[in-house]
Order: C-alpha cells, then structure tokens, then sequence
C-alpha cells in the first residue's frame, strides 16, 4: 500500500497533520518513536501546567486570608500532585489515539528511518517493515540542550525538565540555569512549594525575548518573594551540586544546590534523516517556505525540527497549512508569524502578541499602557496586585502592533489581541466590539 502522507512524529505537528489528512479522506501513516503527543503532551506544556495549577492552588490557600478566608493547617502531598499528574497525561495521550482511530490513520510504534526518496516517493522503515508514501512530512521535534559547561555531564545532580517532571519528590533547593519561559515556569512551580530558588541568566534580564516593562513587574515580585534572581551572570563551571558563576563585573560566585536544572533552550532531532540528500537547512533548523515545504518537492516539515517558533501552538498551525499544500487547498495558506500570542505561566502569567518596543524600534508608534486594575474583575479577583496591559498602535495606520499584559488570567484572552495584530485591525474596528462585563479581558476595550 503506498499512502498520500508519511508522518515522522507523534507531537502536536504530527497528530494535528495527520487527522488534517485522514479527515480528508487521504490515506496516512504516522511514525511515533515514543508516545503519542510528543514533547508537549508527555513531558512539556501540559505536566508543567498540572503541576503548576496544583502549586497555584496551594498559593491560593496560603494566602487566602487576602480574601477573608482563613484556612488553617494547609499541606500538600507531593507523591499524589506527580501522579495526578500522569494521570492527566494518560487521559489526554487516549484522547489523542482515539482521534487517529477515529479518522483511520494507520500509526507506527517505533524509530523511523529515511530510506530513500524521489520526486513521487518517499520509503521509510520502521522495525523490520518498509511504508511508501507520496510525501513526506517531518515533525520530530526538538530536545533539551546541553550546553559545554565543565561538569554537566554524568552529573546526578543534574536534571533537565523532562527530569524535574519525572521527579516524585520534591528538591530541597535548586539552581535554575536559564532565566527564558522553562526557566521561569520552574522558578515558580519551586518557589510557591517552598524549595529556595536561584536563578542564573547570562543575558541582563530574565525572559529577553518579552516586553521589559512586563518582565521588570514579575522579576520585582519575585525577588521581593525571595527568589534569587542573578542576570549577566555565566555559569562557568559545576562541581556535583555546586555551581561556580561570574558576573560581567567579573565577580566569581560559587552557590550550591541540591539540583541544579539546566534549561537553556532546545535543539531540533535530525535522526533519521540522513538519507534525504541535499536537504537545506538554517541555522536553526530545516528550511521551510511559507507552505511548510522543504527544497525537496514532496517532502515538508513542522514544528520544532524548523526552528521558526518552538511552540506547540506555531506546531499545530504548521501542520494544517503544510498537508493544505499538499492538497492545494484554495485559497493558499500561510501562518503569521507576527500574530503568534505567547504564555508565561508564571504567577502572575504574562501574555504576549506582536511586535514589542524592542522590535518596533524603527517603525514610529505609540506605547499605551494601563493598569489591569482598569478592569472591575481584575481588582476583585487579585488582590494587592496591579499588572499592566501595554500596547502598541501603528502612528501612520492606527492598527495594533503588539499587546503584552502581565495579570492572572491574561492567558485566557490574549487570543483577541492576536486576533487584532494578525487581521490588521486599526484601533477604531477594535472600539467596536463588545466585551462581556465583568470580565479581564475588558481591559483591552479600555486601553482603547
């Protein structure tokens, strides 16, 4: 049997490519080494989201005489947090399979290897089987870096996320290298379970990439809570569980920690590809035009293997345009890499879309920004907190550029904003549509 679609990956770019097709009625099959759901599923996005909900409620709590509340005696159980946390893993790795069953997608179990290619056909093998397919779609994803510092490797004291999450007990304190969103996520996680947390960022702020007016707003919080956090600091070296830094000073810092987790970045897995002859790649990643294809013509890619954003989100949408393109759907698809909202799921969560001041430093705008206090709801539900809602307007076209609030629950509704920024809407066409009230998500009617 020769199928239309061959996928390489289970991850969120696979599944999501896979019931595209399936849907369609073209015959797929899809090669998952591990299991269905890739990073994110199995030891990303959704663990570290269990078990930050599960910290947030013991937050809560802990501090629920804000709110009149008294409670007394309040305690958590670690073990039963990690299991409940598999539990919701397992439940969404069946949703999952039984939505391939569902759309008659054949899946594989297994390492699966490029053996040949040309213009009409592509031959993997898995286990002692060979499949033929008319195109090849590649969503193998990426894994944790480990970067050259003396003493990582062969370190128990060592863990990377996926071993922070595998985790059933607690560390009685940990050194966070990597101050980027994994980072953060897992300074947070810590911290409000009462682990002493230090932070160590090699660039001058922790999360670079977002507004720094949002990032100042949680990193004084955070500090005041009593996490250390140390920027333009470079770990040079580690000894076990100690850890020697320098500052850009050139101060020498030796801290010491039961883990240390390292989290500075991912690189994108190329195993298994190697017989694809003359495929291009970035810096990053494969190349990819904006249809998802490679330079080989019936060979495309998705997700993280590509470098563009590592989100699983950016992950899904890749896929529906890439099998689109296959099937030259009309009218042609293309992703807005502009539009793509982003989540911090620290405590309070940032969100962000569009273009920050950073980026638009040479497109002339305006900066606005309020308060999250503006909205009725906010003030109600978040005591003693006051966030911030910034955005950017176009000065010659009056359209929204990028919104970046930082508030709990702004992940929640910063899919308007980016429904916004992506359809170019200038700030008169967003005047016009109704928020309910009392909601956050008003704050966005009210920078207006």
């Amino acid at each position: 049997m020769k199928y239309f679609l061959a996928i390489i990956g289970g991850g969120p770019a696979g599944y999501t490519a896979a019931a595209e097709a399936s849907k369609k009625g073209k015959d797929v099959v899809l090669f998952e080494q591990n299991t269905l759901g890739g990073t994110c599923l199995n030891v990303g996005c959704i663990p570290t989201k269990t078990l930050l909900y599960s910290a947030k409620q013991y937050y809560n709590a802990t501090h629920a005489d804000k709110y009149g509340i008294k409670a007394t005696e309040v305690s958590f159980d670690y073990q039963k947090i990690a299991q409940r946390k598999q539990k919701v893993v397992r439940k969404l790795v069946a949703g999952i399979k039984q939505k391939l069953n569902n759309d008659h997608c054949t899946v594989v179990s297994g390492m699966a290897f490029v053996v040949s290619r040309t213009d009409d056909t592509v031959v993997i093998a898995c286990g002692e089987q060979q499949y033929e397919a008319e195109n090849l779609l590649i969503c193998t994803g990426s894994s944790n870096f480990v970067p050259p510092i003396r003493g990582v490797q062969d370190n128990t004291a060592v863990w990377d996320s996926t071993s922070a999450l595998a985790a059933n007990t607690l560390p009685q304190s940990m050194i966070i290298v990597g101050g980027g969103v994994i980072g953060m996520e897992f300074a947070t996680l810590y911290h409000e379970f009462g682990v002493p947390v230090t932070v160590i960022e090699a660039m001058p702020n922790i999360l670079p990439n977002l507004d720094q007016e949002v990032v100042k707003i949680l990193r004084d919080k955070y500090e005041k809570a009593g996490i250390r956090i140390l920027t333009s600091t470079k770990v040079m070296s580690l000894n076990q569980n100690q850890v020697t830094a320098q500052t850009s000073e050139g101060e020498t810092l030796t801290l010491e920690a039961e883990h240390i987790l390292i989290s500075v970045g991912r690189r994108p897995n190329l195993d298994g590809l190697e017989a694809l002859d003359g495929l291009e790649f970035t810096r990053k990643g494969i190349n990819v035009d904006e249809g998802m294809r490679t330079n080989l013509p019936n060979v495309y890619a998705a997700g993280d293997i590509t470098g563009k954003i590592m989100l699983a989100h950016v992950a899904s949408r890749q896929a529906e345009v890439a099998v689109n393109r296959m099937l030259k759907t009309i009218p042609v698809q293309r992703i807005a890499y502009n539009a793509i909202p982003s989540v911090v799921y620290t405590n309070p969560e940032i969100a962000s879309v569009g273009l920050t001041e950073q980026d638009a430093a040479d497109i002339p705008h305006e900066v606005r920004t309020m308060p999250m206090t503006f909205s009725g709801r906010f003030v109600a539900e978040n005591e003693a907190e006051t966030g911030l809602c910034k955005m950017l307007v176009d000065s010659k076209h009056n359209t929204v550029l990028g919104v970046h609030m930082i508030g709990n629950p702004c992940s929640e509704f910063v899919a308007a904003a980016s429904f916004a920024v992506r359809m170019g809407y200038t700030v008169d066409e967003c005047k016009q549509v109704v928020f309910p009230h009392p909601t956050v998500s008003e704050i966005l009617k009210e920078i207006l």
